[in-house]
């Protein structure tokens, strides 16, 4: 991990670093503690006028060290303008202090007599420390911009290059290496380890300085992320820095990244639902886009086969519209939530219905990762591997096999491409620290970079052969964008149950699956919509609206609300070629790469779809009893669903398609796309299981397909 302020890394205890007597030489500490905190200082001046060196160190040893590995964490005691200090803390593996040391740096213009000499960076892979070259400088009044072609480094050349790391990335490292694969992960962002970097997530809020919530300067850091839930202070780190990762929005489109080894495998929602012959037919039967080329048979022994490895807890309800998987059992309803399932049940016979939320918190211990422990703290990270990210899964079983390569800080800038063969050779990568370009090259590429990342790499792929990027030669290349709209629905309150209560902190509700256009129904709008919620009560936060004082104030504040219940609807998006993203060459990030324009809206079929979203769910809770019925429209806009899908579907001919039925890319069948940039058409389920499922499917195949030498 570097960063400016905290830098992470190891170093084994070995031959090489041990003094005659056998145990951890005191030179070799204080080395990888001033490169930790050279490193460190270094991120955080401004390189084009200035770089950092050291003026003085000292160290405390405190423990020996015969073996192993040693693991040291630096962090600024003082930034100033012209000097910084920092400590640098070096551990065992079971956390006791080895040694602690101090470093002042000093922070020197560029062209002043002291010069900097070239630190050399720790780059953690599983636990092994290798140097990276050394740190690029640039010259004064430059900017960081995509080197040319003939300054890339040629590297080491592997089996398979995954593109990000997030859900569908790990699942193609891990599929990909126990099949015997040597895979290079490719990750733009920061390491995170697993439980280690998990540092807010045993945190009670008074621990945190505001409480866990936003600050404004938060707020004009994150012009984006505070549009929504998603900024506080518990996992900002989590959370991509929207000015240094800008966009255009020709129309306002919410884009929330996590640039870090796991991605938003970090923070999802972990609602795991499959894809039924319903959805998968839907664009046939209405003339709507293009057809899927796959159908759900072809794809459920694949959902069976990530749902086992994730952890899916479920009930199996034998619905046509949402088929049945490979559950663990499921956190069931409590008891409000019980009363208005069995009174909605009758109601409607059956087919409106409210189940458990099926969701990738394990309820049964697995490999490596322990039972969910009902703390509801999942987005901070989860020290007990319950629920389903890379780094509790994917991860360790690819890493397992040995034959994986991680590269944090890597941003991949370009699928290289030999128009000759008509096949992919590798990757150009950006190192997002020294910016120093690197090719690698690989047999397989799998781009996994979450939906809009993988086709902005892909526009900026092969231009000298299609201008509109690699995988653009259907013009479909950007287009048909989607999301779930949702941020609509009906809450109340539930009377005569005041002497039960929930039990734990569930991290699920309840969800009552789409029944719209099924059952011979016709509305006056295509596909449907399904509904996540939950009942419970009410906590002494309700008491803040009261503004009282005094010891009956804070009795009644201590005891447990009423009892509420309610629901959002998750409506299917359609496809549509006006719905699009593209380069904006005007505007370049950080390392000088064109960012991507937004220009995608809901339309006509969304707008009427909502009526019944709203209208929908307040008719069911009053027909079962609930009191006090409100409806909302808390107003969406694309992409605050986090659920971005398309601009790179696959489908039957290549003449309206990016991609095949394997994933594979038309114009380069040795190059996979498997994220949500595939799919064809949206659903109204949440779409991270079918990227499993579509990934696992593929790796296969792209295995398969290596060994009869086809690719």
């Amino acid at each position: 991990e570097l960063t400016a302020t905290r830098v992470v890394a190891t170093m084994p205890v070995d031959d090489r670093t041990r003094q005659p007597f056998g145990v951890l030489h005191g030179g070799a500490s204080v080395a990888l503690a001033e490169t930790a905190v050279s490193l460190g200082a270094w991120a955080g001046v401004d390189r084009a006028r200035a770089t950092a060196v050291g003026l003085e160190i000292n160290a405390n040893h405190l423990r020996p060290k015969a073996g192993g590995v040693v693991r040291v964490v630096a962090t600024p005691v003082h930034r100033g303008r012209t000097t910084q200090v920092w400590t640098a803390e070096i551990s065992d593996e079971e956390g006791r202090l080895v040694c602690v040391a101090r470093c002042t740096m000093a922070v020197v213009p560029l062209g002043g007599r002291v010069r900097a000499s070239p630190r050399r960076r720790t780059r953690v892979i599983f636990g092994r420390s290798c140097g990276a070259p050394p740190l690029a400088r640039r010259p004064r009044g430059t900017r960081a911009r995509h080197k040319p072609t003939e300054e890339a480094v040629q590297a080491e050349s592997y089996d398979a290059i995954v593109v990000g790391s997030g859900i569908s990335g790990g699942w193609a490292a891990k599929e990909l290496t126990e099949r015997g694969l040597r895979v290079l992960l490719l990750e733009r962002g920061r390491n995170v380890e697993h439980v280690k970097d998990y540092v807010n997530a045993t945190k009670a809020p008074w621990q945190y300085p505001h409480r866990g919530g936003r600050t404004k300067a938060m707020e004009e850091q994150y012009p984006v992320l505070k549009r929504d839930y998603p900024l506080n202070e518990k996992n900002l780190a989590f959370w991509v820095n929207d000015k240094e990762s800008p966009y255009t929005e020709t129309k306002r489109f919410d884009w929330y990244r996590g640039y870090q080894v796991g991605g938003r495998s970090l923070m999802w929602g972990r609602q795991s639902y499959r894809l039924g012959d319903i959805d998968f037919a839907a664009n046939a039967k209405e003339g709507i886009a293009v057809d899927w080329p796959i159908r759900y048979e072809e794809l459920a022994p694949w959902y069976s086969h990530v749902e086992k490895h994730a952890g899916i807890s479920g009930s199996r309800e034998g619905l046509e519209q949402l088929p049945d998987g490979e559950f663990q059992p499921a956190m069931p309803l409590n008891c409000a939530e019980e009363m208005v399932a069995g009174r909605l049940k009758e109601l409607y016979g059956g087919r409106r219905r409210i189940i458990p939320g099926r969701t990738a918190n394990a309820t049964a211990a697995l490999e490596g990762r322990n039972a969910c422990q009902y703390r509801d703290a999942c987005w901070l990270g989860c020290p007990y591997g319950a629920y389903f990210s890379t780094q509790s899964s994917t991860l360790p079983a690819a890493a397992k096999t040995g034959r994986l390569t991680l590269k944090p800080f890597s941003i991949a800038s370009e699928v290289l491409y030999d128009k000759d063969r008509r096949r992919a050779t590798g990757v150009r990568v950006v190192d997002a620290v020294s910016e120093k370009t690197t090719d690698y090259t690989a047999k397989v590429i799998f781009l996994c970079a979450s939906t809009l990342n993988s086709t902005w790499l892909l526009l900026r792929s092969a231009t000298d052969v299609w201008p509109g990027g690699l995988g653009s030669s259907s013009g479909e290349l950007g287009h048909n964008l989607m999301d779930h709209h949702f941020r609509c629905g009906a809450e109340g309150t539930i009377e005569g149950m005041e002497d039960k209560y929930v039990y734990g902190r569930r991290p699920t509700g309840f969800y009552i699956p789409r029944y719209r256009n099924l059952f011979g129904e016709k509305r006056p709008y295509l596909r449907g919509f399904g509904y996540q919620g939950s009942a419970g009560r009410e906590g002494w936060g309700r008491a803040v609206a009261e503004l009282g004082v005094g010891g009956d104030y804070k009795d009644a504040a201590s005891q447990p609300g009423p009892w509420t219940i309610g629901a959002t609807a998750f409506g299917e998006m359609l496809p549509q070629h006006k719905n699009m993203v593209s380069l904006d060459e005007s505007k370049k990030d950080k390392w000088g790469l064109p960012v991507l324009r937004m220009d995608c809206a809901t339309g006509e079929n969304e707008r009427l779809m909502r009526r019944d979203m709203i209208n929908d769910m307040a008719e069911m809770l009053e027909r079962t009893g609930v009191k006090d019925v409100r409806t909302y429209d808390a107003e969406y806009f694309p992409g605050m669903g986090i659920h971005e899908m398309g601009t790179a579907r696959m489908g039957k001919d290549p003449k309206s398609s990016v991609l095949n039925k394997h994933n594979q890319v038309w114009d380069a069948p040795n190059l996979f796309v498997t994220d949500g940039s595939a799919m064809t058409s949206a659903a109204c389920q949440n779409p991270s299981l079918t990227y499993m499922a579509l990934t696992a499917r593929a790796a296969a195949f792209a295995v398969d397909e290596l060994n009869r030498r086809n690719l």
